[in-house]
């Protein structure tokens, strides 16, 4: 079965067109576009007629290359932009229309579950007895902690991440202080093992690889906060867009990682992923 997905995040829009292999998402095509939704939404409260038009026309694009590619099944969602922005319902009609498709807007719930699933399927390491998941996404961050092979037992969002902290907080030192701020009131339940989902994640890895503890996180912070966006994106391949946003980011795993007492190992997969798995499930049921 061929599955193709299509995810309106804060800073990202993103195409994943996927098999299901003995239980292993395969990927067949991706696509993306950089859009700051996330950065207007903090700055005015809502989104742009020009990002609604920028948005619908990559969600076009994404959708027409789906169904070329002769997906079974489609899923359009948006994830904090649909919750956020006080105009979200102008921007869900415009996506949905543009899609020729039914869009959702992913609940803070599901948005967890679904990166927990995806980080699951694609973690590469051994998995213990319990786990956590950490998905720092450009508008809001979701911790999910239970056990392989199962839903998540306990779920937090946090309504903070890359790109809302960027535009909070311009330099790294008061970024922490918010990060510590809008997460105070999260304690976790105590975990063996914890993986990272997001673009944050991926482009932190680049750095100093795909373990973060203290050590990896305390130099990514270095980087981050001695190097300019430019220098990032010469040394480390990270997208100049991304780097621009990465201290945040960067900021916000090293929060969460100290909150959870366990080293991030960042995985290959995540919210798009879970959703590639939801669709078969609920095709098989």
């Amino acid at each position: 079965m061929r599955i193709g997905v299509v995810d309106v995040g804060s800073n990202t829009i993103r195409l994943l067109v996927a098999s299901v292999e003995q239980g292993v998402v395969v990927p067949l095509d991706k696509g993306r576009v950089r859009l700051p939704l996330g950065e207007e939404i903090e700055q005015t409260g809502r989104v742009s007629d020009t990002s609604i038009a920028a948005a619908s026309k990559a969600v076009r694009k994404f959708c027409s290359l789906a169904r070329r590619s002769g997906v079974d099944s489609l899923d359009v969602f948006l994830t904090a932009p649909g919750r956020q922005s006080q105009n979200a319902d102008e921007l869900v009609a415009s996506v949905s229309r543009a899609a020729k498709h039914s869009v959702r807007v992913l609940t803070t719930e599901e948005e967890g579950r679904l990166a927990y699933g995806g980080a699951v399927a694609t973690a590469d390491v051994a998995l213990p007895r319990t786990i956590a998941v950490c998905d720092v996404g450009g508008a809001s961050t979701e911790i999910a902690v239970g056990s392989p092979g199962r839903s998540p037992d306990w779920l937090a969002s946090v309504a903070l991440g890359s790109v809302r902290l960027t535009a909070r907080a311009g330099d790294l030192e008061p970024a922490r202080h918010e990060a510590a701020r809008a997460f105070a009131g999260v304690v976790p339940p105590r975990v063996e093992l914890a993986l990272a989902v997001g673009g944050s994640a991926r482009a932190t890895r680049r750095l100093v690889g795909s373990w973060l503890g203290d050590v990896e996180l305390t130099e990514a912070l270095r980087l981050v906060e001695t190097s300019a966006a430019g220098d990032i994106e010469r040394r480390f391949g990270v997208d100049r867009s991304r780097a621009r946003i990465l201290p945040a980011g960067v900021a916000i795993l090293a929060h969460v990682q100290e909150l959870l007492g366990a080293p991030l190992h960042v995985c290959s997969g995540g919210i798009r992923e879970g959703a590639v798995l939801e669709l078969l499930a609920v095709a098989a049921a």
